[in-house]
């Protein structure tokens, strides 16, 4: 949740009787450093976040950006989804790979082996894309689609940006190599998996994490490097150029645990494959995770101004957990931050504040919380009392 002015800072007074004064106790056991760093080598870009708290576990350069290579094709079934969703394409529907496309993307780098010619269904291109990389389907998608390769990446960039992926621009439905004019970051693709996941949990479930793809006689394997092979594993898309090495965008969801992992500029496959294992185990078995308020739960109080109330009970509207090193015997400490005091009218369910988690060795994380109640403008009498009941109370 974007907050666009200044912020005050509030430390929690109350939270019920594990929390006092902001600082939640976790135990007698002494902490223990989140890692040593070794994951058999060292990528330049690491990312590893844990969903449901918003967690960062890991991260190197997560802010710098980098080339996605094929990685870039995560957004391509990003936007498709949307349009699936909204109505404007169907699976059933059907584009041709033209002759003009033919003649630069026939047979180049991944492909599902597509014919020149060849009517396709959206259906088989999401699964090419997803499960083999096919820089084909991509082209054929974004031509069939949006009209143009232009007019998808357009819609790309738009989508990236209501998403708030800040620092990417896409100039490619693909990730093939463009002189650098296509760029992320590890945090904006974690923001894309996380939506993709959110709004699309269905059609993410159909088209990513899967073993290979055949079409056209032609039986090939997919390479992400922990689905079917970690537990809970389900995706998502490596990428691979000279330029950009080796990359991957993963996540993996286990006993109600979802951790999205990001990895970047990787000299070797083999050196890839390995570190994703291992960060990935390492995010599941290295850490605690306790549940810090329940769905709906009441959390904090929120001042309100020229309000029929003076204040309003600020929720979760989700599970809030706390994540922490296996073993940390510190305390969590936390922090209500909103733009106080609130302007009436507030809408039961808007997004006004954010809980701030903050454990040694791990950065602070925010999670939103919503509005109980709608707390409607006070008419003039109401105003005239509140503005009494402040000058007496002085």
């Amino acid at each position: 949740m974007a907050l666009k002015h200044p912020l005050k800072i509030y430390r929690l007074a109350s939270l019920g009787a594990v929390v006092a004064s902001g600082v939640l106790l976790l135990g007698a056991a002494s902490a223990v450093e989140p890692s040593d760093g070794d994951f058999g080598g060292q990528a330049p870009v690491m990312l590893l976040v844990d969903v449901e708290s918003g967690q960062t576990l890991l991260a190197q350069n997560a802010d710098r950006r980098f080339i996605p290579a094929s990685i870039t094709k995560v957004m391509s079934a990003f936007v498709a989804f949307e349009m699936l969703d909204a109505g404007k394409i169907s699976l059933t529907q059907e584009f041709v790979f033209s002759d003009l496309a033919a003649e630069k993307w026939y047979r180049t780098g991944s492909t599902m082996f597509l014919e020149p010619g060849e009517t396709v269904t959206v259906d088989a291109l999401l699964k090419g894309i997803t499960s083999v990389s096919a820089n084909d389907a991509s082209i054929v998608l974004a031509e069939g689609a949006a009209g143009s390769v232009a007019g998808w990446t357009a819609l790309m960039n738009a989508t990236a940006q209501s998403l708030g992926m800040r620092n990417s621009h896409f100039a490619t439905p693909n990730g093939w190599p463009d002189d650098g004019r296509t760029f992320t970051t590890a945090r904006d693709l974690e923001i894309l998996a996380r939506a993709m996941i959110a709004r699309h949990p269905g059609r993410y479930a159909a088209y990513f994490g899967k073993p290979g793809f055949r079409h056209n006689g032609y039986s090939q394997a997919n390479h992400d490097p922990i689905s079917g092979v970690i537990a809970g594993a389900d995706g998502i898309k490596t990428g691979y150029t000279n330029q950009a090495g080796h990359g991957f965008l993963g996540s993996a969801k286990r006993d109600g645990t979802r951790l999205i992992m990001v990895l970047g500029g990787i000299d070797a496959e083999p050196d890839r494959a390995r570190m994703a294992r291992q960060i990935i185990e390492w995010g599941f078995t290295g850490f605690e995770r306790r549940l810090l308020f329940s769905a709906g739960s009441n959390v904090a109080l929120a001042k309100v101004q020229d309000g029929e109330e003076d204040t309003v009970q600020l929720m979760a509207p989700g599970a809030i957990n706390v994540v922490t090193p296996a073993g940390y015997g510190g305390p969590v400490n936390l922090k209500l931050i909103y733009n106080g005091p609130l302007k009436s009218p507030v809408q039961q369910g808007e997004g006004v504040a954010e809980l701030e988690i903050m454990v040694s060795g791990l950065p602070p994380a925010r999670v939103p919380l919503i509005a109980q109640e709608t707390v409607r403008k006070a008419g003039p009498m109401h105003r005239i009392n509140n503005a009494f009941q402040s000058w007496i109370g002085r």
